[in-house]
């Protein structure tokens, strides 16, 4: 059982601030995210585009802003169960929660903050009928340990940011990498557009398009992909074949918790804490929803701030907390740490 102060579902942006905020009121928090790494969004799926509305930030691309909340949020020592969804939610007697995981990881916290973007993003999966046959028998919609493809031969198909850096990483991990694409124009990012071009004319990628697969085939995993282009069909031996089109935000599990549910997303109160309608149980940033709601990451971040304000009360019924600029108080880690600004000085000056 791994028990903390507040159980953060979701290790997105706002996640990940709630870490920070909660560290200077002396809680502990612990991250449950369905993606392989931290970030959300900003990893997964739009790590190298610019965002121009974070404070202070003119200009701050996607992954580096998960780079600097990770760093910020470090000395906190948060905990993490990555790479699991949490799956169901059962209150105790003595008011706490414990959240189960679909691998059976528990967790117990007496508040639980859920702060899931627009949900856990599931792979959009390709249209093909017997797919799942092969899922986890070589087919993988997200590349959590890229050592299991070396000296492999890869197939990636897609279009988009993912199929192209992970087309570029293991083109040195992988005996052979094919990319597939629908068309010949691919939208990501053009360094990225660059590599690809630069590592086919090198004969590290062999690059298929036009290009669609229509069939899998293999004995108990997968062995050959069956990829139709313009009139042909043409059969290709892989050991893995990684569809990257994309993620499908969903509330999943989340949704059967008793929460009251509006439009996909989880009704709050903006008045005070953004508490739902369970007593102890929080939701904010993109998930949630209430008059005058904006999804933005700062929006994400204020409303962090006020919930681990009402957590403490929760957490500490009765005992007064005084909030300080932290450019007063200063930030005591919970690794032993301390940041603060330079103490005045009493000289005289002659």
């Amino acid at each position: 059982m791994i028990k903390t102060d507040i159980l953060i579902i979701g290790a997105g942006p706002t996640g990940l601030f709630t870490v920070f905020e909660a560290g200077l009121l002396k809680l502990k928090c612990h991250l449950i995210d369905a993606l392989p790494q931290a970030g959300g969004q900003c990893s997964e799926i739009y790590p190298k585009k610019p965002i121009y509305d974070i404070p202070a930030y003119p200009e701050i691309l996607a992954g580096d802003l998960t780079d600097k909340l990770l760093e910020q949020c470090k000395q906190f020592e948060p905990g993490f169960t990555l790479g699991e969804r949490a799956e169901t939610i059962d209150k105790q007697e003595d008011g706490t929660f414990i959240v189960t995981t679909n691998k059976g990881t528990k967790h117990q916290a007496p508040v639980v903050a859920i702060a899931g973007g627009l949900g856990s993003f599931e792979p959009r999966k390709p249209l093909l009928e017997n797919i799942t046959d092969y899922e986890d028998k070589g087919v993988e919609y997200i590349i959590k340990d890229p050592e299991i493809y070396r000296n492999k031969k890869v197939i990636i198909a897609g279009g988009g940011d993912s199929a192209l850096d992970w087309s570029i990483f293991l083109s040195d991990v992988a005996s052979e990498v094919t990319l597939i694409h629908r068309r010949n124009e691919f939208r990501g990012h053009l360094d990225s557009v660059e590599k690809v071009q630069e590592l086919k004319n090198q004969g590290k990628i062999e690059l298929i398009t036009p290009a669609e697969v229509v069939g899998l085939e293999g004995d108990n995993k997968i062995q050959a992909l069956l990829i139709k282009k313009e009139d042909e069909t043409i059969k290709k031996e892989c050991d893995h074949f990684v569809p990257l089109f994309g993620l499908s935000p969903k509330l999943g599990p989340i949704a059967n918790w008793g929460l009251e549910i509006e439009k996909n997303a989880i009704k709050v109160n903006n008045a005070l804490d953004y508490q739902t309608n369970i007593p102890g149980i929080f939701a904010i940033g993109d998930v949630n929803t209430y008059p005058g709601k904006l999804k933005l990451i700062l929006c994400g971040f204020h409303e962090a701030t006020l919930m681990c304000q009402a957590a403490y009360q929760i957490i500490n019924p009765g005992k007064r907390y005084v909030l300080k600029y932290t450019t007063v108080s200063g930030v005591d880690g919970f690794d032993g740490t301390r940041k603060e600004a330079p103490k005045a000085v009493v000289k005289k000056i002659e």
